[in-house]
């Protein structure tokens, strides 16, 4: 006797089986998505819940009605919370920042990765193995963590953010060069 595995529709809107759909808080769009992608699919799974919708009475809509709000209203809350996350995440700033430390010696450090989901100690342990420096995550002086690479590499480091972080816009991202302001005693000579 053997065992068929059992196939699990995903959701195109919010990627969970199509049975925790109302969980999501984008309910409605997925039904729209499902109705457009595979009508039988959609019967399947909101058929039972339009049709005991229709047999229902009066007398229950008016006792059930404050419910049914409040689950809709929690929805409408969940999905403009991502929505504004979204926002927040599109409008945020990745800065890589190269700061000039002695004569020679520079450091670079990128701030604003962690925004966009990255883990910034598994980039860290990257961008070391990458460019043969020391790299780590350090806390700013805002108390914000960024990652410190001892070097040069911004440009290296653009590149390969875009590459590895596809969901990083390459517009989100700016360089900046930081030198270290000379001595008054050297300006006046």
């Amino acid at each position: 006797m053997s065992i068929e595995p059992r196939k699990v529709f995903l959701c195109g809107i919010c990627t969970m089986p199509l049975e925790y759909c109302e969980f999501s808080g984008t309910q409605e769009k997925c039904k729209l998505w499902l109705k457009e992608k595979d009508e039988d699919m959609y019967e399947e799974v909101y058929g039972a819940v339009t049709e005991g919708v229709e047999k229902a009475t009066i007398e229950d809509e008016a006792s059930d009605k404050k419910d049914r709000t409040v689950v809709k209203d929690k929805s409408a809350k969940l999905e403009a919370k991502l929505e504004r996350e979204n926002k927040k995440k599109m409008a945020s700033r990745v800065l890589i920042k190269r700061i000039e430390r002695t004569k020679r010696k520079c450091v670079t450090t990128i701030y604003g990765l962690d925004i966009f989901g990255v883990d910034l100690k598994k980039a860290a342990k990257m961008f070391a193995n990458r460019f043969a420096c020391g790299s780590s995550v350090a806390k700013n002086n805002q108390g914000q963590d960024e990652i410190v690479v001892q070097g040069d590499f911004s440009d290296e480091l653009l590149k390969m953010i875009l590459k590895n972080w596809p969901n990083v816009p390459e517009e989100n991202i700016d360089k900046i060069e930081e030198k270290k302001k000379k001595k008054a005693a050297e300006s006046q000579v």
